[in-house]
Protein backbone atom coordinates (compact mmCIF):
# COMPACT_ATOMS: atom_id res chain seq x y z
CA UNK A 1 0.00 0.00 0.00
CA UNK A 2 1.33 3.84 -0.56
CA UNK A 3 1.26 6.45 2.16
CA UNK A 4 -1.99 8.03 0.80
CA UNK A 5 -3.66 4.63 1.70
CA UNK A 6 -2.57 4.76 5.01
CA UNK A 7 -3.47 8.63 5.80
CA UNK A 8 -6.57 7.98 4.47
CA UNK A 9 -7.49 4.73 6.91
CA UNK A 10 -6.29 6.81 9.37
CA UNK A 11 -8.78 9.60 8.55
CA UNK A 12 -11.91 6.77 8.26
CA UNK A 13 -11.26 5.70 11.66
CA UNK A 14 -11.88 9.18 13.29
CA UNK A 15 -12.94 7.81 16.91
CA UNK A 16 -9.55 6.00 17.21
CA UNK A 17 -7.32 7.34 20.01
CA UNK A 18 -4.71 8.70 17.86
CA UNK A 19 -6.97 11.21 15.56
CA UNK A 20 -9.42 12.05 18.46
CA UNK A 21 -6.49 13.38 20.67
CA UNK A 22 -4.87 15.14 17.27
CA UNK A 23 -7.96 16.41 16.47
CA UNK A 24 -8.81 17.73 19.74
CA UNK A 25 -5.57 19.65 19.90
CA UNK A 26 -6.38 20.91 16.15
CA UNK A 27 -9.71 21.82 16.66
CA UNK A 28 -8.21 24.10 19.92
CA UNK A 29 -6.27 25.60 17.04
CA UNK A 30 -8.16 26.57 14.97
CA UNK A 31 -10.76 28.00 17.29
CA UNK A 32 -7.71 30.70 17.80
CA UNK A 33 -7.36 31.39 14.90
CA UNK A 34 -9.51 33.68 12.00
CA UNK A 35 -12.68 32.55 10.45
CA UNK A 36 -10.93 32.10 7.10
CA UNK A 37 -7.21 31.56 7.43
CA UNK A 38 -4.65 30.30 4.38
CA UNK A 39 -3.20 27.22 4.91
CA UNK A 40 0.55 26.18 3.48
CA UNK A 41 -0.42 23.07 2.71
CA UNK A 42 -3.97 20.44 2.90
CA UNK A 43 -4.50 18.93 6.51
CA UNK A 44 -5.32 15.74 4.41
CA UNK A 45 -3.42 15.76 1.76
CA UNK A 46 -4.85 12.24 0.49
CA UNK A 47 -8.53 13.83 0.08
CA UNK A 48 -7.27 16.87 -1.49
CA UNK A 49 -5.55 14.96 -4.17
CA UNK A 50 -8.67 13.35 -4.88
CA UNK A 51 -10.90 16.65 -5.18
CA UNK A 52 -8.38 18.41 -7.91
CA UNK A 53 -5.18 19.42 -5.83
CA UNK A 54 -1.73 19.52 -6.93
CA UNK A 55 1.25 20.64 -5.47
CA UNK A 56 1.90 22.97 -7.92
CA UNK A 57 1.36 26.87 -8.57
CA UNK A 58 -1.65 28.63 -8.74
CA UNK A 59 -3.45 26.40 -6.33
CA UNK A 60 -4.23 27.57 -2.95
CA UNK A 61 -5.65 26.10 0.28
CA UNK A 62 -7.98 27.76 3.01
CA UNK A 63 -9.83 26.79 6.21
CA UNK A 64 -13.15 28.38 6.80
CA UNK A 65 -15.12 27.91 9.78
CA UNK A 66 -18.79 28.09 10.16
CA UNK A 67 -21.54 28.17 13.35
CA UNK A 68 -23.18 24.77 13.49
CA UNK A 69 -26.94 24.55 14.00
CA UNK A 70 -30.06 25.39 12.40
CA UNK A 71 -31.05 28.53 10.96
CA UNK A 72 -33.56 31.86 12.72
CA UNK A 73 -35.63 33.39 10.50
CA UNK A 74 -34.34 37.09 11.14
CA UNK A 75 -37.27 38.99 11.64
CA UNK A 76 -37.52 42.26 13.65
CA UNK A 77 -38.24 41.40 17.43
CA UNK A 78 -39.67 37.82 16.47
CA UNK A 79 -42.73 39.26 14.63
CA UNK A 80 -44.18 37.42 12.00
CA UNK A 81 -47.22 37.56 9.79
CA UNK A 82 -49.85 35.28 7.81
CA UNK A 83 -50.69 32.00 8.94
CA UNK A 84 -49.92 30.04 12.64
CA UNK A 85 -48.21 27.13 10.14
CA UNK A 86 -45.75 29.65 8.45
CA UNK A 87 -44.63 31.53 11.88
CA UNK A 88 -42.07 28.96 12.73
CA UNK A 89 -38.95 31.33 13.71
CA UNK A 90 -36.72 28.71 15.40
CA UNK A 91 -36.18 24.74 14.62
CA UNK A 92 -35.78 26.00 10.82
CA UNK A 93 -33.17 24.33 8.66
CA UNK A 94 -31.41 25.87 5.92
CA UNK A 95 -31.52 24.25 2.43
CA UNK A 96 -28.07 24.37 1.45
CA UNK A 97 -25.63 22.69 3.82
CA UNK A 98 -22.30 23.95 5.61
CA UNK A 99 -19.88 22.98 3.06
CA UNK A 100 -21.44 25.14 0.36
CA UNK A 101 -21.98 27.52 3.10
CA UNK A 102 -18.49 27.43 4.01
CA UNK A 103 -17.36 27.70 -0.31
CA UNK A 104 -19.69 30.76 -0.51
CA UNK A 105 -17.56 32.35 2.38
CA UNK A 106 -14.59 31.86 0.84
CA UNK A 107 -15.62 32.56 -2.93
CA UNK A 108 -16.65 35.77 -1.33
CA UNK A 109 -13.94 36.77 0.39
CA UNK A 110 -11.37 35.71 -2.65
CA UNK A 111 -13.18 37.02 -5.42
CA UNK A 112 -9.88 36.46 -7.76
CA UNK A 113 -9.85 32.85 -7.16
CA UNK A 114 -12.12 30.23 -8.38
CA UNK A 115 -13.47 27.45 -5.72
CA UNK A 116 -12.67 24.11 -7.26
CA UNK A 117 -13.70 21.61 -4.39
CA UNK A 118 -14.20 21.11 -0.36
CA UNK A 119 -13.89 19.17 2.54
CA UNK A 120 -14.33 18.43 6.03
CA UNK A 121 -11.53 18.59 8.31
CA UNK A 122 -13.07 18.89 11.86
CA UNK A 123 -15.56 19.82 14.03
CA UNK A 124 -16.88 20.78 17.63
CA UNK A 125 -19.73 21.86 19.60
CA UNK A 126 -20.22 25.01 17.53
CA UNK A 127 -18.16 25.08 14.47
CA UNK A 128 -17.37 22.64 11.44
CA UNK A 129 -14.25 23.63 9.85
CA UNK A 130 -13.74 22.92 6.30
CA UNK A 131 -10.54 23.38 3.60
CA UNK A 132 -11.71 25.08 0.19
CA UNK A 133 -9.13 24.03 -2.83
CA UNK A 134 -9.02 27.29 -4.54
CA UNK A 135 -7.56 27.85 -7.93
CA UNK A 136 -5.74 31.36 -9.64
CA UNK A 137 -7.28 31.70 -13.28
CA UNK A 138 -4.94 34.32 -13.94
CA UNK A 139 -1.85 31.80 -13.30
CA UNK A 140 0.37 31.03 -16.34
CA UNK A 141 0.66 27.19 -15.02
CA UNK A 142 -2.80 27.01 -14.67
CA UNK A 143 -3.50 28.29 -18.30
CA UNK A 144 -1.09 25.86 -19.72
CA UNK A 145 -2.38 23.01 -18.45
CA UNK A 146 -5.25 20.90 -19.60
CA UNK A 147 -6.29 19.38 -16.87
CA UNK A 148 -7.71 22.17 -15.05
CA UNK A 149 -7.79 24.96 -17.80
CA UNK A 150 -11.50 24.49 -18.43
CA UNK A 151 -11.90 26.20 -15.13
CA UNK A 152 -10.52 29.31 -16.84
CA UNK A 153 -13.45 29.63 -18.75
CA UNK A 154 -15.91 32.66 -17.39
CA UNK A 155 -18.87 30.21 -17.19
CA UNK A 156 -17.01 29.14 -14.06
CA UNK A 157 -17.02 32.47 -12.18
CA UNK A 158 -18.18 32.71 -8.30
CA UNK A 159 -19.52 28.10 -9.36
CA UNK A 160 -19.90 27.64 -5.37
CA UNK A 161 -22.40 30.42 -5.57
CA UNK A 162 -24.83 28.87 -8.24
CA UNK A 163 -24.74 25.28 -6.91
CA UNK A 164 -22.33 24.19 -9.31
CA UNK A 165 -19.58 22.56 -6.97
CA UNK A 166 -19.80 19.27 -5.72
CA UNK A 167 -21.45 20.40 -2.29
CA UNK A 168 -23.79 22.57 -4.38
CA UNK A 169 -24.93 19.58 -6.28
CA UNK A 170 -25.50 17.62 -3.32
CA UNK A 171 -27.94 19.78 -1.43
CA UNK A 172 -29.70 20.20 -5.37
CA UNK A 173 -30.33 16.56 -5.15
CA UNK A 174 -28.19 16.02 -8.03
CA UNK A 175 -25.41 13.27 -6.91
CA UNK A 176 -27.49 10.41 -8.40
CA UNK A 177 -28.92 9.52 -12.29
CA UNK A 178 -31.44 7.33 -13.76
CA UNK A 179 -35.36 7.08 -13.12
CA UNK A 180 -34.92 7.44 -9.51
CA UNK A 181 -34.11 11.01 -9.76
CA UNK A 182 -35.85 12.14 -12.76
CA UNK A 183 -37.82 14.68 -10.55
CA UNK A 184 -34.49 16.26 -9.51
CA UNK A 185 -33.28 17.61 -12.92
CA UNK A 186 -33.07 19.89 -13.88
CA UNK A 187 -34.19 21.38 -10.51
CA UNK A 188 -36.26 20.29 -8.05
CA UNK A 189 -38.37 23.70 -8.99
CA UNK A 190 -38.00 23.79 -12.75
CA UNK A 191 -39.77 19.89 -12.40
CA UNK A 192 -42.60 21.40 -10.48
CA UNK A 193 -43.19 24.11 -12.54
CA UNK A 194 -43.27 21.99 -15.57
CA UNK A 195 -45.58 19.35 -13.79
CA UNK A 196 -48.07 22.47 -12.39
CA UNK A 197 -48.50 23.75 -15.83
CA UNK A 198 -51.47 23.36 -18.33
CA UNK A 199 -49.87 23.34 -21.40
CA UNK A 200 -52.60 24.09 -24.02
CA UNK A 201 -51.05 23.78 -27.62
CA UNK A 202 -52.96 25.44 -30.40
CA UNK A 203 -53.19 22.37 -32.84
CA UNK A 204 -54.10 19.67 -30.10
Amino acid sequence: MGAYKYVSELWRRKQSDVMRFVQRVRCWEYRQQPAIVRLTRPTRPDKARRLGYKAKQGYVVYRVRVRRGGRKRPVPKGIVYGKPKHQGITQLRFQRNKRSVAEERAGRKLGGLRVLNSYWVNEDSTYKYFEIILVDVAHTTIRNDPRINWLCNPVHKHRELRGLTSAGKKFRGLRGKGHTHHKNRPSRRATWKRNQTLSLRRYR
